[in-house]
């Protein structure tokens, strides 16, 4: 059995405000990103079929380099093209072909696709299509869902707590959370979908449960502060650790069978685990020493 030894940090070594600048500043980077891809695309991520409405073909890889002769089997390029295992077919590969809807898409775009795809030689094994107006509710649905998880989460928080810095401590950890793997998933190309839109909810429960268990231990347990804070670390630590490797051992295994959407969830949960740690024992923590020694609760 693997035990995972948390080592000893000693926070006195560090003011309250070298603590919370790495945080913050993975914060305000993460932010800008986001931030260029709004100004770019007019989302604050790439958006998947469910969200923008187009076009899905899967096409048999029936030998040769499939995705080379799919980027000119159409009159327009596609804009994503991936492949994935499949026991439907003798290769064992599909080829899935995604077009996102545009204003200029004409009546039957779906069927025209189909039509080049087996005047290319191609085998269509499905097609499938999300009109843009149902993908723009499916949007507003989804953004919506994540806005009211965020909302119940920090009135939850502060229910709990019922002090303003600590429950900030937990709100901000956990935007921060959130956004930073919004912002890894523009940069890795990783499609905003409902399968990861899942990912991120995961994500508040996983800030929050690690951020609750270090203020519960500051603030409603006995022992002093540091011997509080080190308490919760030796159990949250462990906790996020062993999950991490549960996400990366997921996402490899995904990865090598194919399996698009458990690989992105697996990196999107990894990395906003990651960041859970970072906010939860640097900036959280700084939060709460000012609290109980500088600020109120002095």
């Amino acid at each position: 059995m693997v035990v995972i030894e948390v080592p000893e940090v000693n926070y006195t070594d560090y003011s309250n405000r070298q603590l919370a600048a790495v945080p913050l500043a993975f914060l305000v980077l993460a932010l800008a990103i986001i931030g260029g891809w709004v100004v770019a695309t007019g989302a604050p991520a790439n958006m998947g079929l469910e969200f923008t409405g187009g076009v899905e073909l899967r096409v048999a890889a029936d030998g040769g380099d499939v995705e080379q002769q799919v980027q000119t089997a159409f009159d327009r390029e596609p804009d994503s093209v991936r492949t994935i295992l499949s026991d439907d077919v003798d290769e064992g590969r599909v080829v899935v072909v995604t077009f996102q809807a545009t204003e200029n898409d004409p009546e039957g775009f779906a069927s025209n696709l189909q039509d080049q795809a087996d005047a290319a030689g191609f085998t269509t094994l499905a097609v499938d299509q999300v009109s843009a107006s149902f993908a723009s509710d499916t949007a507003r649905t989804a953004l919506f869902g994540v806005a009211l998880a965020f909302l119940g989460m920090s009135v939850l928080v502060f229910a709990l707590f019922r002090t303003f810095v600590p429950s900030l401590a937990v709100v901000a950890s956990a935007f921060s959370d959130l956004v930073i793997p919004i912002a890894a998933m523009n940069l890795l190309g990783i499609e905003m979908t409902l399968g990861t839109i899942a990912a991120l909810l995961m994500i508040i429960g996983y800030s929050v449960d690690s951020d609750i268990l270090l203020n519960d231990s500051v603030l409603r347990r006995t022992g002093e502060f540091y011997e509080s804070v080190s308490r919760a670390m030796r159990t949250g630590v462990t906790m996020t650790l062993t999950s991490i490797a549960a996400m990366v051992v997921m996402a490899i295994v995904a990865s090598v069978f194919g399996v698009g959407l458990l690989r992105d969830i697996g990196i999107i949960l990894s990395i906003g685990l990651c960041a859970d740690l970072m906010n939860t024992y640097l900036l959280n923590v700084s939060l709460l020493r000012w609290y109980k020694f500088e600020g109120v609760a002095r």
